[in-house]
Order: structure tokens, then sequence, then C-alpha cells
């Protein structure tokens, strides 16, 4: 029997601290779907389809062989039936973040009783990172080398990196 988990989230973009719970879920599970949400509601930098790539292009960096890449249209239980895997595996950075994921698990047992949710904690040197600090930093034209996987940097700075605009007065 194959053991599969789903490892969740919106990855946009994809940081250092996604693959660093995508990898050690890998560990832990013969087979990993990351699945992306679709939802018109919510605004994303980068489409569903971008952001697949970039989880794609990531994990094959990393040989991360036991992922598969996904796109969630519906309810994460409802998803999760339909693939027959009865566990997702999601990040947490702090207790801010246990609340809401704890609400979130509780729900998806509800929808779908077979479901568990596992937590994994982040590791140190990424406990403050997130998609929202990556194009905060970003948008203020900041390095976010340290941030995200090399293999996709060029693409994320293209995206969500402000130009700061030559001082006309000086010329810098």
């Amino acid at each position: 029997m194959t053991r599969t988990a789903i490892c969740p989230g919106s990855f946009d973009p994809v940081t250092l601290g996604h693959l660093d719970i995508i990898s050690r879920a890998c560990k832990l599970f013969d087979r990993i779907i990351v699945a992306v949400p679709v939802n018109p509601q919510k605004h994303f930098s980068f489409s569903v389809e971008e952001r697949m790539g970039l989880l794609r292009t990531v994990c094959a960096d990393a040989g991360l062989h036991n992922v598969e890449i996904d796109q969630v249209t519906g309810l994460l239980a409802d998803y999760a039936k339909e693939k027959g895997v009865m566990v997702v595996v999601k990040g947490l950075r702090a207790v801010s973040d246990f609340e809401y994921e704890f609400q979130q698990a509780l729900a998806n047992k509800k929808l779908n009783p077979g479901l568990e949710t596992m937590f994994l904690s982040t590791s140190a040197e990424n406990m403050f990172l997130s998609s929202s600090v990556v194009k905060q930093i970003a948008g203020f034209g900041g390095d976010i080398s340290h941030f995200v996987p090399q293999c996709i940097l060029h693409t994320i700075r293209d995206r969500l990196c402000v130009r700061q605009p030559l001082d006309a007065g000086t010329g810098i």
C-alpha cells in the first residue's frame, strides 16, 4: 500500500519554507500531492498554472521524485476523498499559524471523517518566512534571494520586484 499525503498551500510564490515542508513530507510518505488552490475570489500574483510550474521546477531541482503537483478547485476535504488520501501535511511557523490551521483541520475532519492533519514545525531559519513577506520585500525592491529557491528566483523577481527609478537629479 502506498502512503500518500496532500501538502496544500497557496504557494504564491513558492518559498524555501514551502520547499522545506514538502521535502520533509517526502521522507515520511511514499507520495506527496502538492495541492494548489483555484480560488477566483482571491487575488494571486501568479496564476494556478504558473504556481504549478514553479513547484514542478523547484521539486525537480531538489530531486523530489515522489511529488505530484495538482490543482484543487473545491474543498480540500472533498479533494482528499476523491484521491483516496487520508493525510494532509501542513507547515507551522508560529502559534498563530496553529490556531488557524487547527480550525481548518477540524473543519476538514467534520467534512471528511477519515482525513487526518499532520503538522510539521518549520525549520528555525524559516520561522519568519511567508509568501507575503517575500512579496513585501520584493515590492520595495529588496533582495529575495535568501527566501526563494534559486532555480525560480529570476521568475519571481521578474514578476514581483519593483525596480527603483533612477534619481533624475543625481543620476543614481
